[in-house]
């Protein structure tokens, strides 16, 4: 029989070593006896029968506690999970498996790999994952709050009440996990959690969580490994062969809720996104979609960079299947899906990881460490192993369960120093003294070193803006071990420049010539994102100095301009039609503007521009090499002209040239690499793209000293090839 003092913790929750208790127990374990007890909690219940899994019935058991709790013998030889009958006073009857006759599915060598932070599957064993345990179908659940009195997971399966729910505690690694049997795909759940201090939270979502609710709700949802045959073992092969630094990378940023719209002005779900968008950008040319945060987010108009489901795919675009499909759809016709990772910081969401178990468990407790100002987030605590390794697994999970080909990773400077957006004062120096925050360092290594290890083929990306020395460099040459590195300069000095009037651009050449100073010191990509079209920011079209016509010319010169600088090339969806509005997430891009010509042209050209990028080595292959590269005239300030070669070895050599006042250069003297007849395999000012057409009619002849008189356009880029 139970003591008062167990009954009372059982009917108030207070259990935190509920398997000693309820379910089936030997009736005297001391007297060497045989015979068994059963004890449930059925709260509103007014009878309880018990029965084998096979139906057959082994006894009543008595209320003992007018909260729902029951116990009586039964009459079975061998200790097994029961299944009870349940009468209420409504009359109504309700059958449910004894969860607490089931053992555990976590084993030791879990709890040791989990605390020791080198645990790589982690998502195959925390979270919900439905099974068959013990010859039953239903639930695992796992997840980890070491410093909980006791944690019970909740959802319609019984009736939202943490009673019910108690989990069992694996002491060794802070993890408590339970086995539900009947539980199933489908089923929303949350995670009743009491803290240290006693103390019931408010309900958590899963950290794990594979599937999520849609906003304004915040529970998690059972949900399996996507089921999904995938057909995308070329597209897999090819880059785990392949050398991604001389490779054609041209990237296209994606919002997905505001790409397109349907009809209703709703959400396309994966499906009708995958229908419409991977035939774009096939047909555009790019090699690559790069989806801002599709992590279940709860606040819309954060784009997703506050993200609280890491796991989960957001159910704003459908079930998790649904993005799968998109995956392999856009592999299958040569596309590669990169997302947006935010592992810097996360919100404070009551539902979300903040104080998840009554401590400061995924974020630094100090604020000076733990809080980030900018985005009133909190700040993971990345010398925490745990966290660390809830972070690593997360970004193993996108590569292994989806198959993506990269993170593009958010915010890596704000991780990387201690002082980021802090006044003197506010932040804590490192052991050394200094501002560098080595915990997040640390983290960022191993986690590129087991992402490359584990996934080949898998690319990560920083977006770092500062001078952190080797961000792409591997880690065991002493850098962070990122695949490559956004190129924030090159944003920001080349829109510096173009914002300029035309007639005092010669005086800041060096805006233009400064980048290539340091264009290979890291393996770059030049990115005009989504962070240079908001909050006030303009367009790219509406950056450019001048009238309408001066606007787009200039773009158009500089694409090609940026096609034709060495590193790998992204933009921001609606950029490649000249866009006039910034963007905002609340409605579609201005798809009407393509029926006129001159955002026709525009899109016409970055089309033909991934093309002539993707077909030409010169123009690839050395991108983050300084072989690659060669000034032909870097001193043409007074004329506001730009010319250097591309190169790569066996291929055709490429001279660009690029202008950006208003005047027409006819017979522009230049000396080209070598002498020869070269082809102009682009211009700017193409009237197809709405220019004035003015250029060399196709051909450049340059004598054997390499001097040639060239036609240059006004606003205009143009592309040379040499044509032996």
């Amino acid at each position: 029989m139970l003591t008062p003092e167990q009954i009372d913790r059982l009917v108030e929750g207070r259990d935190a070593d509920p398997f000693a208790t309820l379910g089936v127990h030997p009736a005297d374990p001391d007297s060497g006896k045989t015979g068994f007890t059963a004890c449930v909690l059925l709260p509103d219940a007014v009878s309880v029968s018990a029965q084998t899994l096979d139906g057959k019935p082994v006894g009543e058991l008595a209320l003992i506690h007018p909260a729902g709790l029951f116990e009586g013998k039964v009459k079975i030889r061998k200790r097994q999970p029961l299944r009870y009958e349940a009468q209420y006073a409504d009359g109504g009857t309700y059958a449910t498996i004894d969860p607490y006759g089931f053992g555990p599915v976590l084993g030791p060598m879990d709890d040791y790999y989990f605390a020791e932070g080198s645990h790589k599957r982690l998502f195959e064993k925390l979270g919900a994952h439905p099974m068959e345990h013990e010859g039953i179908a239903g639930t695992h659940f796992a997840v980890w709050a070491p410093n909980a009195r006791r944690v019970s997971v909740v959802g319609d399966f019984n009736r939202w009440d943490g009673r019910r729910g108690a989990m069992r505690h694996r002491q060794d690694a802070g993890v408590w996990e339970i086995f539900l049997p009947e539980v199933g795909i489908g089923q929303p759940y949350k995670f009743e959690i009491v803290g240290p201090d006693g103390v019931v939270l408010p309900l958590k979502a899963d950290p794990f969580a594979f599937r999520s609710e849609l906003r304004p709700s915040t529970a998690s949802i059972v949900n399996g490994p996507p089921a999904h045959i995938w057909g995308d073992a070329n597209h897999r092969d090819y880059w785990q062969k392949a050398d991604a630094r001389r490779q054609p990378i041209s990237i296209y940023e994606v919002h997905a809720g505001s790409w397109q719209r349907d009809g209703n002005g709703d959400f396309l779900h994966w499906d009708a996104l995958a229908e419409r968008l991977i035939p774009y950008v096939v047909g555009m040319g790019f090699t690559h979609i790069e989806f801002l945060p599709i992590s279940e987010f709860p606040y819309d108009p954060s784009w997703g960079y506050q993200t609280l489901g890491l796991y989960a795919p957001t159910a704003r675009f459908g079930d998790p299947a649904g993005f799968a499909r998109f995956v392999d759809g856009a592999h299958r016709a040569g596309i590669g899906v990169l997302l947006d990772w935010v592992p810097a910081h996360f919100p404070t969401d009551e539902h979300g990881l903040a104080r998840f178990d009554g401590t400061a468990l995924y974020e630094h407790a100090d604020p000076r460490k733990g809080f980030q100002p900018d985005w009133n987030t909190a700040i993971y605590n990345f010398g925490r192993r745990e966290v660390a390794e809830y972070l690593t697994n997360n970004a193993l999970f996108w590569a292994e369960r989806y198959h993506v080909d990269g993170l593009r990773v958010d915010a890596v400077a704000s991780m990387l120093y201690l002082d980021y957006s802090r006044k003197p004062g506010e932040w804590i120096p490192n052991d050394h003294g200094g501002r560098e925050n080595v915990e997040a360092v640390a983290f960022l290594q191993g986690m590129n070193k087991a992402l490359y290890a584990d996934s080949p083929g898998v690319m990560t990306i920083a977006e770092e803006s500062t001078s952190w020395p080797q961000v792409s460099a591997p880690v065991h040459q002493g850098g962070l071990g990122f695949g490559f590195k956004w190129n924030m300069g090159f944003m920001h000095d080349t829109l510096r420049y173009l914002a300029r009037e035309p007639v005092h651009r010669q005086h800041h050449h060096d805006d233009i010539t400064f980048g290539l100073l340091y264009a290979f010191s890291e393996n770059f990509v030049l990115a005009l994102s989504h962070d240079e079209v908001v909050h006030g920011k303009s367009s790219l079209l509406h950056k450019m100095a001048g009238d309408d016509w001066q606007k787009f010319a200039t773009l158009r010169a500089y694409y090609a301009f940026m096609w034709g600088y060495p590193g790998k090339k992204l933009l921001f969806m609606g950029q490649e039609f000249a866009q006039r509005a910034e963007w905002s997430e609340q409605r579609a891009l201005d798809w009407n503007l393509v029926d006129h010509a001159p955002h026709h042209g525009v899109q016409m050209l970055v089309g033909d521009l991934n093309r002539l990028y993707r077909s030409r080595p010169a123009l690839h292959a050395r991108d983050c090499e300084a072989e690659g590269f060669e000034w032909v005239l870097v001193d043409g300030a007074a004329d506001s002209v730009f010319a250097w070669q591309r190169r790569a070895p066996g291929h055709k050599p490429i001279v660009v040239i690029s202008h950006f006042t208003p005047v027409l250069r006819h017979g522009y003297r230049m000396r080209l690499p070598v002498g020869g007849r070269w082809r102009e395999i682009l211009n700017s000012d193409a009237c197809e793209y709405g220019g004035s057409g003015a250029g060399n009619m196709g051909v450049v002849e340059a004598d054997e000293s390499g001097w040639a008189n060239i036609t240059i356009p006004p606003f205009g880029t143009l592309m040379l090839e040499l044509d032996y």
